[in-house]
């Protein structure tokens, strides 16, 4: 079984939200103090591939760190920017999701307006920044599996476009 896994994380770098998405309607966010080790790996019971963007570079070493959990060496884990990067398409997932015409509802946040919302709910208690930033993180991990089924779709016109050749 596959899941989609994003996080955020605070001016300080702690881990703030652990979104993971299990389609095909299961989304799981760990937040704040619920972010450890034993609950990411209660979550991630009977996974085999965990997909992300971006996250070989940031959402995994930083878990690794964080949480002392080496989620690469416990599965197959995939990074979709370099699949994008295969298709010619740049940028944060925001661009590349605008380039291929995936809606998000959590627009105008982008991660430090995520950090900058988390502040907002741990000093104030604002519970409507919360709320924000975890439709922000939801939006992330849905999308990755929106932008992995166009990946699929180039792939497969791709090559029908080599067999008629």
């Amino acid at each position: 079984m596959k899941v989609y896994l994003d996080i955020e994380t605070s001016f300080g770098g702690e881990i703030t939200i652990v979104g993971i998405f299990r389609p095909p309607d299961r989304l799981v966010q760990l937040v704040g103090e619920e972010v450890n080790w034993t609950n990411l790996w209660n979550v991630l019971e009977g996974v085999t591939e965990i997909l992300t963007y971006n996250g070989s570079r940031f959402d995994l070493p930083v878990i690794k760190r964080v949480v002392g959990l080496d989620l690469n060496k416990y599965f197959e884990c995939r990074d979709l920017m370099y699949h994008c990067w295969e298709k010619n398409l740049y940028g944060g997932l925001k661009r590349v999701e605008e380039q291929l015409g995936i809606e998000r509802a959590s627009k105008g946040i982008d991660g430090l307006e995520a950090m900058r919302l988390w502040e907002r709910f741990r000093i104030y208690g604002d519970e409507k920044a919360l709320q924000a930033l975890l439709e922000y993180n939801r939006d992330d991990v849905i999308n990755l599996y929106h932008l992995e089924a166009h990946l699929e779709r180039l792939a497969a016109e791709n090559e029908k476009m080599i067999d008629v050749l």
